[in-house]
């Protein structure tokens, strides 16, 4: 049986890498005496396995971590469990089973990401934001207006020019933030990052203070429409 945990990473936790929540997620199914599944060999481990990893920095209230369990479990009782030993800065928020198949888990299936991109103040404290200025909005419609926005991406053994334009699949200047709706996955991934360095490059500014919070990971569901991971599974009740 597979089930896929919800969870938010924020505060000081965005400060911790991927192998070191990976521990963390390890003691707390222990600690919380959840029936996960181990692999075999000498050397077992806990069969777990992340959607897409949070780089550092960054802040999220849509990560999904996909389990193995050797029995049912039902869904609310397993987050209160696993919150009750988590701590500040690592919230679940729902479990759901899913698939049993290899290739409905959410590190392959992962297909887009959207973030809010927050300003903030220079020099101060990361909580303080700024609004986002209003000359940002008409230059940012240009900017996603040219036939072909190229960028410079690192691979493994090199770096190539990509066009990363049909990798933005939305996007809205708020007053508060910038929405960006990306590509995510194995085949096209683009990052939030990215897309503002380009912005501010092309505005000809060199830098700004920014801040990136992921707001969910989604995937295709069977009539092709994009949906978060969540709502691939179903609650698990048990009487």
């Amino acid at each position: 049986m597979k089930a896929r945990i919800k969870f938010r990473k924020y505060g000081c936790m965005k400060f911790i890498g991927h192998l070191d929540v990976m521990r963390f997620f390890q003691k707390v199914m222990r600690r919380a005496d959840i029936p996960i599944a181990f692999s075999g060999g000498y050397s077992p481990h806990m069969i777990m396995s992340f959607a897409q990893p949070l780089g550092i920095g960054l802040t999220s209230d849509g990560e999904y971590l996909d389990i193995e369990l050797t029995e049912p479990i039902d869904s609310k009782e397993a987050v209160a469990r696993m919150n009750a030993v988590s701590v500040e800065g690592i919230e679940m928020v729902s479990m759901v089973q899913i698939s049993e198949e290899k290739k409905a888990s959410g590190m392959t299936i992962t297909a887009a990401s959207d973030y809010q991109v927050f300003l903030l103040e220079s020099g101060k404290s990361s909580d303080v934001r700024r609004k986002i200025p209003s000359e940002w909005k008409e230059s940012w419609e240009k900017f996603l207006s040219q036939e072909q926005i190229l960028v410079w991406k690192k691979t493994k053994k090199s770096e190539k020019e990509v066009d990363i334009k049909p990798m933005i699949y939305g996007s809205e200047i708020k007053e508060d933030y910038i929405y960006l709706y990306l590509a995510t996955g194995s085949e096209q991934n683009l990052k939030p990052d990215l897309v503002m360095e380009t912005f501010l490059k092309y505005i000809g500014q060199e830098d700004a203070p920014l801040f990136y919070n992921r707001l969910d990971v989604y995937a295709r569901n069977e009539a092709g429409k994009l949906v978060p991971l969540e709502a691939l599974g179903t609650p698990m009740v048990c009487s």
